[in-house]
């Protein structure tokens, strides 16, 4: 019983995302402001059906590394309002740095990237996964099962704050008062998405803001008479997307980067695990770089 509870969940969220979706493509058609296309909200669910498909097939390995864990847990928890605030703070935490560290090592960009590849911005973007994330993401949360929590658990809260993940896909919600201090927020979520070089990398929490503020990667949203309005999409968009190469295009630069003639090891490795953007002759740049580079001309 206790294993249906993840699949209650978004049974039971399926409508509310049905509604929210079909009341925003109304509201923008309304005002005349385009948010959605046919292409881009089929490539989203295209997606999102992969990346499920890939989490279904490998849940049995790490669901059975969680029950290792577990069972040689370090603590031993009384179920109570206490378990449910630790391991709700703890997954998000480990949660920031796995999306932190996605868009700082560019082997794990090449997966994250499709994620940020639609230069639309709207709730369905939501759904637009990270395909192979399943395969490591589950590392990131190891040390949960060894303090005490419970591995079934664990898949719930994590489905829980992805249906908060998805609601801060949006253009219509500006700001949310005292909430944007403690929360993600539309606004938060909108400068993650932008390609603005001001905004990169920034805002990498799922449901609290508290660990971009500690760490250093908070931005705030700027009205545009004190920056430029949002870009969406990357530094340098997909030409021609489709099927093969919005899931796999940086995964075919990163093959052509490493085996460049006269380069030297330290430079392939870099090209593999460095930053996005890095190049060795300086025909890229980095998001850093980029910052910095604007920075200069203003």
């Amino acid at each position: 019983m206790e294993d249906l509870r993840e699949q209650w969940l978004i049974l039971r969220s399926t409508p509310i995302y049905l509604i929210l979706i079909g009341g925003e493509i109304l509201l923008s058609h309304w005002q005349h402001n385009q948010k959605y296309t046919l292409k881009d909200t089929i490539t989203n669910v295209y997606l999102m059906l992969l990346n499920a498909g890939v989490d279904l097939l490998f849940r049995v390995v790490y669901m059975a590394i969680f029950y290792y864990c577990y069972l040689h847990k370090l603590i031993n928890w009384q179920s109570g309002i206490a378990y449910w605030i630790t391991i709700f703070i703890a997954e998000d935490f480990l949660y920031y740095w796995l999306h932190r560290f996605d868009h700082e090592i560019r082997f794990f960009w090449a997966t994250h990237v499709t994620h940020h590849s639609s230069e639309q911005y709207n709730f369905s973007v939501g759904f637009r996964s990270s395909v192979f994330q399943p395969l490591y993401r589950f590392i990131y949360f190891i040390p949960l099962p060894f303090l005490g929590f419970k591995p079934l658990d664990i898949l719930l809260v994590y489905a829980a704050t992805q249906i908060w993940g998805i609601f801060v896909h949006t253009q219509l919600i500006k700001k949310m008062g005292w909430l944007e201090y403690i929360l993600v927020t539309p606004s938060h979520h909108r400068v993650h998405h932008a390609s603005n070089p001001k905004y990169l990398d920034k805002n990498m929490g799922m449901f609290l803001i508290i660990w971009d503020k500690l760490f250093g990667t908070f931005q705030a949203e700027l009205d545009e008479e004190n920056y430029q309005p949002i870009r969406y999409g990357l530094t340098k968009n997909i030409d021609n997307p489709n099927a093969i190469s919005i899931v796999f295009h940086e995964w075919n630069q990163i093959i052509t980067d490493i085996f460049q003639p006269k380069i030297t090891l330290y430079q392939r490795f870099k090209y593999l695990f460095g930053p996005p953007g890095y190049s060795h002759d300086g025909n890229r740049k980095t998001s850093k770089e980029m910052r910095q580079e604007e920075a200069t001309k203003s």
